[in-house]
């Protein structure tokens, strides 16, 4: 059913395109005599949506007077919301992306709801930033926006006025970086000029003053003065695959707290959602010496944990991108996932994959 629907929706498309989009694609030229609305399209969790801010960052030094809307879900809109170039940030349900059950047609419903309301936006171009995400293709088709960006990924290619060669084993954040610049250029303006690199286009999330604090008196309250070195390790992911053995933490966590990898010897916090408290326990529960245990701190709590830490420990996940937005250095388990696209995206010297 879902199939037959989307193939009906492509076939409609190549056969009669939908007139209010072809008027405004004819109205708007590369140069636009008004600020223009840009519209950005996410549908990921935490760690994706960090490697999309430089993106963010770039749009906005090359259109200062830009008005940047940022379309996410409601599971990540702390990462962009607080961004300092998002004139405004709105959440939508993505269907395939909730990790709970939908009715069969609920996607299709979804989209042309949030299709006809996109169009009071009246937004001059849209970035599809996932690229294999068909549906936000149809979705920034259907709201008549007319300069419409992505990558040229079956079936997204008929929804999009633009659609670059998606490139393999390519970094995410430069594949997102590549979209930024194809949208420059539809609205005159030059392309980023490349090689792009993290010193350019770094990650960005800050934590706010009160949480720094938060977390600074949440560590004395701990008994950990300002002065004790701490190593963070989030030891979760959203994907099973990807975790390493509790053994190998605890293991880890023992050496480190007897001074055989650090001097002086560290606090070891391990940090995760509520749901994965049961993993930290098992962890803790091979240490020799108790951790401190962390599983309800907000994103940025999270993040000014990560800010005040010397090291940061873990496996493919959002926390570790935090991390190097913060500079911090950080060691990380990969597998099966491809380092080359999903790694760090920060110095060099002061991240490693194992």
């Amino acid at each position: 059913m879902k199939r037959l629907l989307r193939t009906l929706i492509l076939l409609f498309v190549r056969l009669y395109g939908l007139p209010g989009v072809r008027r405004a694609t004819r109205r708007i030229g590369p140069n636009l005599n008004r600020t223009p609305r840009i519209l950005i399209v996410r549908p990921d969790h935490l760690g994706d949506m960090i490697l999309v801010t430089p993106v963010l960052t770039a749009l906005k030094e090359r259109l200062p007077e830009a008005e940047i809307t940022m379309m996410v879900g409601p599971w990540s809109r702390e990462i962009v919301a607080r961004h300092p170039a998002i004139a405004a940030c709105i959440t939508c349900p993505f269907p395939g992306f909730q990790r709970a059950a939908q009715k069969p047609l609920e996607p299709y419903q979804v989209l042309f709801k949030t299709a006809q309301q996109l169009r009071a936006g009246n937004y001059d171009i849209a970035i599809n930033l996932r690229p294999d995400f068909w549906w936000g293709a149809a979705l920034i088709y259907l709201a008549r926006i007319p300069r419409r960006i992505g990558y040229a990924v079956a079936p997204n290619q008929p929804f999009l006025t633009v659609a670059l060669p998606f490139p393999a084993a390519e970094h995410a954040t430069v594949s997102n970086l590549r979209l930024a610049s194809a949208a420059l250029q539809a609205l005159g303006q030059p392309a980023l000029p490349e090689p792009y690199e993290p010193a350019q286009y770094p990650l960005v999330f800050t934590p706010r003053e009160e949480e720094c604090a938060q977390i600074t008196q949440r560590l004395s309250a701990a008994g950990t003065p300002s002065t004790t070195p701490l190593v963070v390790i989030h030891a979760g992911t959203g994907g099973a695959i990807k975790l390493w053995r509790n053994a190998g933490w605890a293991t880890l966590a023992n050496q480190l707290q007897a001074g055989e990898l650090l001097s002086p010897a560290p606090q070891i916090v391990l940090t995760g959602s509520p749901a994965e408290h049961p993993l930290l326990a098992e962890i803790a529960a091979q240490m020799q010496v108790p951790p401190l245990l962390i599983t309800d701190a907000t994103v940025g709590q999270l993040a000014a944990l990560l800010k005040r830490a010397q090291l940061v420990l873990g496996v493919d996940n959002g926390p570790l991108h935090i991390a190097t937005a913060q500079d911090t250095p950080t060691l990380r388990i990969f597998g099966p996932t491809d380092e080359h696209i999903f790694g760090p995206w920060g110095r060099a010297e002061r991240h490693r994959v194992l």
